[in-house]
């Protein structure tokens, strides 16, 4: 590793995903509310499941003194605290198999946003990704075109795929 001047170490392995970069601030961000798996932030609606990510957020994570298991605070509006609290046991199961022990034994629910109640608006709601338009099938058969010399059938196929929709996106920015 070569030290810069600054006294960063950089890697000399070119490009790195932005998510590797971002990886520490964002596990330290977490640790600051207490959640030791960042992951259980970044990917709530995966490690929750979308019909109860739309309810609730999580907010915090609290250790008792005991060290018995920790408190989860989810963040919802009155109206989904109910049916939360019927959930409660899924909820706690599918947040322990994120951290892959017994971690939370205990999960509270908040109706008030952590910023206070001015701001308190919460939508959970999710925006739902916009279907990816289909290739026309002129645009289809200037892909094959362009992959025509690949002698590989898979190499071909995967190349065709994506000059496809790399052109329809292309026609789409232009319209």
């Amino acid at each position: 590793m070569a030290e810069i001047q600054s006294g960063v170490k950089r890697r000399k392995r070119g490009f790195e995903r932005t998510s590797s970069l971002l990886n520490r601030r964002i596990q330290a961000a977490s640790e600051a509310r207490g959640f030791s798996q960042s992951k259980l932030l970044t990917h709530w609606e995966e490690s929750i499941g979308p019909e109860i990510a739309a309810m609730c957020r999580p907010v915090k994570v609290s250790y008792g003194k005991g060290g018995f298991g920790a408190t989860l605070t989810l963040l919802t509006t009155g109206a989904y605290a109910p049916m939360l609290q019927a959930e409660l046991p899924k909820i706690r199961d599918r947040v322990n198999a994120v951290y892959g022990h017994n971690a939370i034994s205990h999960i509270r629910i908040t109706q008030t946003a952590p910023m206070g109640f001015a701001e308190g608006r919460a939508v959970f709601e999710t925006d739902k990704p916009k279907p990816k338009p289909e290739p026309t099938p002129e645009t289809r058969s200037c892909a094959k075109a362009l992959a025509e010399g690949v002698q590989d059938d898979g190499l071909r196929q995967a190349l065709e795929k994506f000059a496809g929709s790399f052109l329809t996106r292309q026609k789409t920015k232009e319209n």
